[in-house]
């Protein structure tokens, strides 16, 4: 599973920065990218709800589902496939009563305890981390590692862990040798200068699901 968090910032400084998440969101459907998680936390309500709008139309008839980050009521609002939970926020279950039954909700997590706890309130999947030092994450913040990544996945049986933070294509292998089920990220999925969005992501997602592939990916005893 491949969870596309979007920053528009790292995308542009410019005012055409949300026209340029709204293409990133369409290649990301266009090469299968499976989530894409609309992680905007500077927008009021409105704006936001107008980007989401967009992001939804840009998935149009692929199999990508558009979450929006802890926003229940934005999600409910534009009709998005579901909404990604803060460790701190709202309980699943609340969620999926504003939501609807087939809502996904998912939640982040960062120790094992909150993935057994997440996992018996129903998440359809978490993510875990940071697992490296990341330009998302303040200098010296907390980090887990591949062991805790494992026994996490062991605590959250039958619920996906997607790891995060300073995920690249080179270390998607590890991780997914240490159990995990995919992973979510912000940087890798932005395209280097003079490279398209759609090239970029069909490479990467192709490179990351032969990461995940079970024939390739042997697990870390």
């Amino acid at each position: 599973m491949i969870c596309l968090v979007t920053d528009r910032r790292r995308l542009s400084t410019g005012l055409d920065s949300v026209d340029l998440l709204v293409e990133l969101v369409g290649a990301a459907a266009r090469a299968g990218i499976d989530l894409v998680q609309v992680r905007e936390r500077d927008l009021e309500g409105r704006a936001l709800a107008a980007l989401v709008s967009r992001c939804l139309a840009a998935v149009d008839r692929s199999a990508t589902k558009v979450l929006v980050n802890d926003r229940v009521d934005i999600a409910a609002a534009t009709g998005a496939h579901g909404v990604h939970l803060r460790a701190d926020s709202v309980n699943v279950t609340a969620a999926r009563l504003l939501l609807g039954k087939h809502a996904m909700v998912g939640r982040s997590i960062h120790t094992v305890d909150e993935a057994a706890s997440a996992a018996a309130d129903g998440a359809d999947y978490l993510i875990f981390g940071a697992l490296y030092q990341t330009m998302s994450k303040d200098a010296g913040h907390p980090t887990v590692t591949l062991d805790d990544v494992r026994a996490a996945g062991r605590a959250a049986t039958g619920v996906p862990i997607l790891a995060i933070g300073g995920i690249t294509a080179t270390r998607a292998s590890e991780v997914a040798r240490a159990g995990a089920a995919g992973i979510a990220g912000i940087g890798m999925f932005v395209p280097p200068p003079g490279v398209s969005a759609d090239r970029h992501l069909q490479g990467l997602a192709a490179q990351l699901r032969r990461s995940f592939d079970t024939r390739e990916a042997v697990p870390l005893h």
